[in-house]
C-alpha cells in the first residue's frame, strides 16, 4: 500500500470520488465526515496527508487543523468551498500545507496531495517529533520531556513508562 491519505469532508460525493482517485492511485484512504472523527482517525491512524475541508459540523475544519498542529505536523491541504481571503489566510497561518476551493480539478487534488507527501517526507527525513499533550512535550529524538516549558527529569524506566 501506498501513503496513507485521510479525507475530511461532510459532503460524501465529494469524500467518495476523492477517495476513489487516490485508491486508484494506490493510497490508503481513510475517511471521517465531522471534525471530531477526523482528530480521532488522524490519532488512530497517523495517516502522511490529511485532505480538510473548513465547513465541517461539530467542530470546524480551522480548529481541526489547530489541534492537529498541537501534535503533528502532517500536511494539510484544505479543500473547501470557503473562497475569502481571510479564511484562506487564517488556515495558512494556522499550518496548512495548501488550499484548493472547491469546484476544483481531481488531476490538480491529486498533485497537491503529492507535493504535500513529498515535503512531509522531507521534513521529516529532518526535522525532530515531538509530542505536546497538553502542558508536556516530549521529544523524542532527544528523549527529554518538558512540562509548561520546564524541564522534567525521568529515569530511564520513567520515560519508557511515559
Amino acid at each position: 500500500m501506498g501513503a496513507r491519505v485521510l479525507v475530511v469532508d461532510d459532503e460524501p460525493p465529494i469524500v467518495r470520488a476523492v477517495a476513489a482517485n487516490l485508491r486508484a492511485r494506490g493510497y490508503e484512504v481513510f475517511t471521517a465526515a465531522t471534525g471530531e472523527a477526523a482528530l480521532t482517525v488522524a490519532q488512530a491512524h497517523q495517516p502522511d496527508c490529511i485532505v480538510l475541508d473548513l465547513g465541517l459540523p461539530g467542530i470546524d475544519g480551522l480548529q481541526v487543523l489547530r489541534h492537529l498542529r498541537s501534535w503533528t505536523t502532517t500536511p494539510v491541504v484544505i479543500l473547501t468551498a470557503i473562497d475569502s481571503e481571510r479564511d484562506k489566510a487564517a488556515a495558512l497561518e494556522l499550518g496548512a500545507d495548501d488550499y484548493v476551493t472547491k469546484p476544483f480539478g481531481m488531476a490538480d487534488l491529486l498533485a497537491r496531495v503529492r507535493v504535500a507527501l513529498r515535503h512531509g517526507q522531507a521534513q521529516g527525513s529532518r526535522g525532530r517529533c515531538i509530542i505536546q499533550a497538553g502542558a508536556v512535550q516530549i521529544d523524542l529524538e532527544t528523549r527529554r520531556v518538558a512540562r509548561d516549558g520546564q524541564p522534567v527529569q525521568l529515569t530511564p524506566t520513567e520515560y519508557r513508562l511515559l
